[in-house]
């Protein structure tokens, strides 16, 4: 069965902030100049926002650019920042910060707590308004290349695949969609954006990304412990000195809480979870205190970007482009990155667009291979600025711990990130494990049903569904390595770092024949496995399109 094949001039892989932004803004460029211009966005996931999670509290800087009249549209950006609690928890105690001693990356005024869903959703209006062409539930599973090697599209809605890698009788072949450029705004560890960092050399001029995992919660409380536009953090407990890792709790309109907690995932313990760190810090007295009463409405989890400017790969391939958190445009020190992507969707959209505009004036069928405005531009705009200024803050703590990276973050940012050096990430993510004999165990408590829960009820409410009949998208490199290299030396970690329980080490009754288990109908899509293995050998691939959690505001 041939597939069948769609040209159009962009073509935008990921309907996230980035993707979104730069599709708005192709056709407010292409109206302002009276031509035509065909756009199209292709989403993984059963809807716009299925995939998208956030913290989030969302500063409106690219916002105001990119659509100024967004209140007057209907924009969910309804919830602003009212007050700023920062405290340090101990196992028992929290200790309050004042907000003026803080890092002023960390302030939040002016800005709203948003469902970073909703307002993908949002988004999404607005460009199918314009004439955008938006896909959901198409996954974008393999790249196509011209003959000479330049990004030609990508081959979508593959289906009806068995789970030996057989055509079953719905299978269909999908499309191959082609664009005079491609634009991937995949998120963080994008799988395609991957391959294409790999095959063009991208980050041969930067340091290794690094990652964290965060983890949310959405829940409904009652009106006595809601506080409409409260964005609360905290440091400290349960991590120890040497563990980068932070919450937030932000309050929403409705009555409804977003909670979270990020763990860095160059940890160094293999016995460590991050699903059960967030679990225990929600009992803390501090915290239980804002949940009590209310219940919890919705579970998810994602990898983050914290490399920072240090990590930004190369921007460009013959082709296409990376933007927002494919390219790893995540301010770590303000914990966002919406605002980013946003703004460097757009930069890539106005490079694009000139190229195909001067191909089109000199009457050429392909315009130039390389968008070489766009990493100039980017450069030469404020998220390059921002990102400079914070630069040192997450390298300090993996240099120097809590204690030594808090107190360089503060002098640094106190002179406005301008001290005449740039740290260096020291470690790649998964090299950072020690043996499980060389560390300590850890003693999770048992989750008490009221503020902690385990995973298959978490999994539960993220609406998570993959159709089972399917090849396994995680896949493994070589199958012994489970067992006789991280079950032997680490205790099989990704037992603990996957949040959602998608591996497990069976044995036989007695013990014996241990043998790693994948449940891929588990999985979130947060790509930890993909980051943490210790010998790299678990491969993040698509699933099916309208496969994983279905967010519906998160």
């Amino acid at each position: 069965m041939e597939r069948e094949s769609m040209e159009v001039d962009v073509l935008i892989v990921g309907a996230g902030p980035a993707g979104l932004s730069a599709a708005i803004r192709l056709m407010q460029l292409a109206q302002e100049a009276g031509s035509e211009l065909s756009v199209c966005v292709i989403e993984k996931g059963s809807e716009v926002g299925a995939h998208i999670m956030s913290g989030a509290v969302m500063e409106p800087r690219a916002m105001d650019e990119l659509v100024p009249d967004w209140k007057e549209r209907g924009a969910p950006l309804n919830v602003p920042v009212t007050a700023e609690k920062f405290s340090f928890l101990t196992a028992v105690n929290s200790i309050p910060l004042p907000t003026f001693l803080l890092p002023k990356a960390t302030h939040n005024k002016g800005n709203y707590i948003v469902s970073l869903g909703n307002v993908c959703r949002w988004m999404a209006e607005q460009a199918e308004a314009m004439g955008v062409e938006i896909y959901p539930g198409f996954a974008a599973s393999e790249l196509l290349f011209h003959d000479d090697g330049r990004v030609k599209g990508v081959v979508t809605g593959v289906m009806g695949i068995d789970a030996k890698g057989e055509q079953k009788a719905t299978y269909e072949p999908g499309m191959e969609l082609h664009g005079k450029y491609v634009l991937f705004g995949e998120g963080c560890r994008g799988s395609l954006s991957q391959q294409l960092i790999k095959r063009f050399d991208l980050e041969k001029d930067c340091q290794p990304q690094t990652y964290g995992i965060g983890l949310k919660e959405l829940w409904e409380v009652p009106d006595e412990v809601h506080q409409e536009g409260l964005v609360v953090h905290t440091a400290g407990w349960p991590m120890d000195t040497t563990t980068y890792g932070g919450s937030f709790l932000y309050h929403l309109d409705n009555n409804q809480i977003a909670i979270g907690f990020v763990i860095g995932l160059d940890y160094q313990n293999p016995h460590l979870s991050p699903f059960d760190e967030f679990q225990r810090y929600k009992t803390h007295p501090d915290i239980a205190k804002y949940l009590a009463g209310g219940k919890r409405i919705a579970y998810g989890a994602r990898a983050l970007n914290e490399g920072g400017i240090q990590s930004v790969p190369g921007l460009i391939f013959p082709g296409g482009a990376l933007i927002g958190c494919s390219a790893g445009f995540m301010n770590v020190a303000k914990i966002k990155g919406s605002h980013n992507a946003i703004k460097t969707g757009m930069l890539a959209a106005e490079a694009a667009f000139e190229a195909i505009g001067a191909a089109n004036e000199a009457g050429e069928e392909m315009p130039a291979p390389l968008l070489e405005d766009y990493p100039v531009a980017v450069k030469e705009s404020w998220v390059w600025k921002e990102l400079h200024a914070v630069r040192n803050f997450r390298p300090a703590f993996a240099k120097w711990g809590l204690i030594g990276g808090t107190l360089y973050g503060g002098v640094d940012q106190f002179l406005g990130g301008h001290l005449p050096w740039t740290l260096a990430h020291p470690h790649v993510d998964h090299e950072t494990l020690k043996p499980k004999d060389q560390c300590k165990a850890i003693d999770y408590p048992r989750p008490d049903g009221v503020f902690s829960f385990d995973k298959p009820s978490s999994v539960f409410i993220s609406n998570t569904n993959h159709e089972e009949d399917q090849p396994v998208h995680l896949q493994l490199a070589d199958p012994r390595k489970p067992v006789d290299h991280n079950l032997a030396l680490y205790d099989a970690p990704e037992q603990r770092y996957c949040p959602a329980g998608v591996y497990e080490i069976l044995t036989d009754d007695d013990g014996g024949n241990p043998r790693l288990q994948i449940n891929a109908q588990n999985c979130v899509h947060c790509k930890t496995c993909d980051i943490k293995d210790p010998t790299q050998n678990i491969t993040w691939t698509v699933p099916e399109g309208t496969g994983g959690p279905n967010y519906p505001n998160m």
